[in-house]
């Protein structure tokens, strides 16, 4: 079964650190674009950041500049560390990848199961 496993979130105070963990899993080709997304209570899901295999990156203006996405593609993981957090940054994310299982033709979208990120003030 192919499947995002998310980890890492929790409850941290404004100005405080948290890195989040995805590791794709089952029988694949190393993921093409990966990604964090998150959605907010009351909110669209919104795109965080993304990764492509070769490594260029793509951040949300709101994050630019204290979180950084970063993969790993020997252990098919991605993950996002980010710094200074904020209240707004409060939300459920959301990890996402392109990815084709051994036995296709074609490539699908997947995403993780999300984790709690709580930024308090």
């Amino acid at each position: 079964q192919v499947q995002l496993v998310e980890s890492g979130g929790g409850l941290v105070q404004a100005g405080g650190s948290l890195t989040l963990s995805c590791v794709a899993s089952g029988s694949i080709f190393s993921p093409n674009a990966m990604g964090w997304y998150r959605q907010a209570p009351g909110k669209q899901r919104e795109l965080v950041a993304t990764i492509t295999s070769g490594g260029s990156t793509n951040y949300a203006d709101s994050v630019k500049g204290r979180f950084t996405i970063s993969r790993d593609n020997a252990k098919n993981t991605v993950s996002l560390q980010m710094n200074s957090l904020k209240p707004e940054d409060t939300a459920v994310y959301y990890c996402n990848a392109d990815m084709r299982r051994t036995s296709s033709y074609y490539t699908r979208n997947y995403w993780g199961q999300g984790t709690q990120v709580t930024v308090s003030s």
